[in-house]
């Protein structure tokens, strides 16, 4: 029945609600911003640059082609707009707490999220070699298949908490100077008269100052530092040289027959 139905879609909510925090809400709003900034900045484009927001565009593009094929490869240069997104998201994401909003990268849920996916990736271009490959990568040096095995764990929580650890810390920081400094506002100057000894005189200023290091620097750097991260892994998961080699007998295969 109707009834029914509806209790069980509740009962679905319900057990969902947990995962669903204030910071996913606001990263879902930020991901649609991002998306239609990404349609504006790629709309009529011409062959020859023309506008600013076109030179815009494609200084980003070839910086972020740059930074990949210095880091991963020729290979890998498909690869430029997985680590502009994740720089954008990351940045972004830490940023929007310069307009009071609580900042998604605050939340451990949606950095583990992160760090699956390029732990996915990882798992994706190691199997490119084969399976055989793949089993052989954990025993490279032999007798360290156990410690192989922990690192595929440990790199994902690795990525997660350092990111997240990093951006949590500014947000205690500030709260924590920001708290102080109003106790301190009221011991030294709460003999003021009137409303004067209620303002908190000495908030003034000070957590900008830090907000600028914390929110803005430290927000930039981490994104910058999980890109990094990101692609160390997944080129030094790819065994070029096995892959070329699986690849060649392959075609001699294929030109033999099959047999």
């Amino acid at each position: 029945s109707c009834t029914t139905t509806l209790g069980l879609v509740k009962k679905i909510i319900k057990a969902f609600s947990f995962f669903y925090t204030l910071a996913c809400f606001y990263f879902i709003i930020l991901y649609k911003i991002l998306f239609f900034l990404c349609i504006f900045l790629t709309h009529g484009l011409a062959p020859k640059a023309k506008t600013k927001r076109q030179l815009l565009l494609e200084w980003v593009v070839e910086q972020t082609e740059k930074l990949v094929n210095g880091n991963m490869g020729e290979i890998f240069k498909n690869f430029a707009p997985f680590i502009a997104t994740v720089i954008a998201l990351s940045a972004f994401s830490s940023l929007i707490s310069l307009f009071g909003l609580y900042p998604p990268t605050s939340d451990i849920n949606i950095i583990a999220g992160w760090a699956l996916a390029v732990a996915g990736l990882i798992t994706y271009y190691r199997f490119k070699c084969g399976p055989i490959g793949y089993i052989k990568s954990f025993c490279d040096p032999i007798g360290m298949l156990p410690l192989n095995v922990i690192n595929e764990v440990a790199t994902p929580v690795s990525m997660t908490f350092r990111h997240y650890g990093n951006i949590i810390s500014g947000v205690v920081v500030s709260v924590l100077v920001g708290a102080g400094l109003q106790g301190l506002s009221h011991i030294v100057l709460g003999s003021l008269p009137g409303i004067l000894g209620e303002v908190p005189f000495l908030q003034i200023g000070i957590p900008a100052v830090l907000s600028v290091y914390f929110d803005i620097f430290s927000g930039c750097l981490q994104a910058y530092i999980f890109a990094m991260l990101t692609m160390m892994y997944v080129s030094g998961a790819f065994n070029i040289d096995e892959f070329e080699l699986r690849k060649k007998k392959k075609a001699l295969k294929k030109a033999n027959g099959g047999n």
